[in-house]
């Protein structure tokens, strides 16, 4: 674990022309500890919350995905009937591909990744349905202008 090694705290890089902080507040989420003992996760989004293991392999990526979740609406559905859910496979399709979107506009590592995770979801050559696109583009945006300085942005809706 990362936390049993000597040395200073990890601190995640930053993208130059982005501010985690800034978004974060913009958008009312709340970053909490990570608290998942599965080694496989990389994050979790509960309600208006985000957390990204200490030893994910791409910090900023899955900070993009869990923030997605949150804004696109993905966590309020828990009160939800299930048929009124958004499927698994399209809350993943969702997030990752706007991770993979921000990921791109500020020039950061992953999108390979991010490649991988949503044909593992979706599947080779799948068509993304217009509203999930819809959202997709809509968080990325979000997520971009809110931590960005200087830049205009509007408050969130829980859904998109």
């Amino acid at each position: 674990m990362l936390s049993q090694t000597d040395g200073n705290a990890f601190v995640p890089p930053q993208a130059a022309t982005w501010d985690k902080t800034r978004a974060l507040v913009a958008l009312n989420v709340t970053e909490i500890p990570f608290d998942l003992p599965d080694g496989n996760c990389q994050g979790f989004a509960r309600g208006r919350s985000i957390a990204v293991s200490p030893i994910a392999a791409k910090p900023l990526k899955t900070t993009f995905h869990e923030i997605a979740h949150v804004i696109i609406g993905h966590t309020a559905e828990g009160d939800l009937r299930d048929d009124e859910r958004t499927r698994r496979n399209l809350r993943e399709l969702e997030a990752e591909a706007t991770a993979m979107l921000v990921c791109a506009a500020l020039g950061l590592p992953g999108i390979e990744e991010a490649r991988g995770y949503i044909q593992h979801w979706v599947g080779v050559g799948a068509n993304v349905p217009e509203c999930s696109a819809r959202r997709i583009f809509k968080a990325a945006d979000a997520i971009l202008r809110a931590g960005r300085e200087g830049t205009p942005h509007e408050s969130t809706p829980d859904s998109l």
